[in-house]
């Protein structure tokens, strides 16, 4: 199994590019926005693993949060990893961007303004071979900046303005060494550490929930799953068995507040004839389940605002007539609004 533990410092410009990404089993990112507007520096940072919140980190107000029971359990058994997670969310982190960030403003002859330095650093490990890889990666203001060749053990430049940045990076060969270190040497042990306690949940699948939805009836069909875990799957449409390309739309995943994620696919139906529905399929399968999960394109599947709107003003509509019993009688009027706005209560016999 190869596991993968990526340290990301970064803005709007993480996810990205992963190294050998056909072969990462689980994933642990730190995603953090670091921001320097005038002299405020703003850091933040969410370690997620295989897409799950683990551990949030906000430097401006001292808070460091474990967002699963099984971190918990890391940090509980292993006080001076908690110590060191604080001491680089509170103290060596924040010092360090913003050294980088005023350093970079003179190198460009930048005035006062909103700068944005992103980092993504991390390694893999396979667990069957014992093989490590690092990688260390920064980017300005949302841009590939520059990177760490860890074998050559020097910086390569990813546009022209980093050349300098490079030059006197590479002076640092002390920096240098310590990168490597922390890349091929302690950032494994971190990522041990996590799956020791986590790893029964991290390896779990959790089948979605899969819906067909359109938002009116000249919209395409969008099948939509939701609830699923990890977040390695793939979803399609298929006419007659065959995997559809044209007319097709296919969505980002991404997680929802309970850890698990969400996608959608869309077909575009406009020129369909009434015969053409039932040749189509919507496909989901998560990533080494051999189980699919088939939703057929049928009409009376579909959820749909539009129709719901129609339904309601149908059955509003009857109840007037019909009566029922009930009265409606006005019962004030929104401010502001008071030529035709009125609010209505039912009057009901109790």
């Amino acid at each position: 199994m190869l596991v993968l533990i990526s340290l990301i410092l970064s803005g709007f410009w993480f996810l990205t590019n992963f190294p050998r990404l056909g072969l990462i089993k689980v994933i642990l990112s730190y995603l953090v926005l670091s921001y320097l507007c005038s002299i405020h520096l703003t850091f933040v940072g969410v370690a997620v693993v295989d897409g799950v919140e683990a551990v949030y980190c906000d430097s401006s107000n001292k808070i460091l949060e474990s967002r699963q029971d099984w971190v918990k359990k890391v940090f509980d058994n292993d006080s001076q990893l908690l110590e060191w997670y604080k001491h680089e969310c509170f103290n060596i982190q924040p010092s360090a961007f913003r050294a980088r960030i005023v350093s970079l403003k003179q190198q460009f002859n930048q005035s006062e303004g909103f700068y944005i330095l992103q980092t993504r650093s991390g390694c893999e490990w396979e667990e069957s071979t014992g093989e490590k890889f690092g990688f260390l990666k920064y980017g300005y203001n949302g841009e590939d900046f520059i990177e760490l060749d860890l074998n050559t053990l020097s910086w390569a430049s990813l546009k022209p303005e980093a050349d300098t940045t490079k030059q006197s990076w590479d002076a640092d060969r002390n920096r240098t060494k310590l990168n490597k270190v922390f890349l091929t040497d302690i950032c494994p042990e971190r990522l041990k550490s996590f799956l020791e306690f986590g790893n029964s949940s991290l390896q779990r699948t959790v089948p979605p929930s899969v819906s067909l939805l359109q938002k009116s009836s000249s919209s395409p069909v969008s099948c939509h799953a939701t609830g699923f875990y990890p977040d390695r799957a793939v979803m399609f449409w298929r006419k007659d068995g065959e995997k559809v390309h044209e007319g097709v739309e296919i969505g980002d995943i991404l997680p929802n507040d309970d850890g698990t994620f969400q996608m959608s696919v869309n077909l575009n139906v406009s020129s369909f004839t009434p015969e053409e529905w039932s040749r189509f399929d919507c496909v989901f399968q998560l990533s080494d389940v051999e189980k699919i999960i088939v939703t057929k394109l049928n009409k009376t599947l579909i959820r749909t605002n539009w129709k719901e709107k129609m339904t309601k003003e149908t059955s509003g509509r009857s109840r007037l007539r019909e009566g029922r019993g009930h009265l409606l009688r006005p019962v004030g009027l929104r401010e502001g609004r008071q030529e035709k706005d009125m609010l209505w209560k039912r009057d009901r016999d109790e």
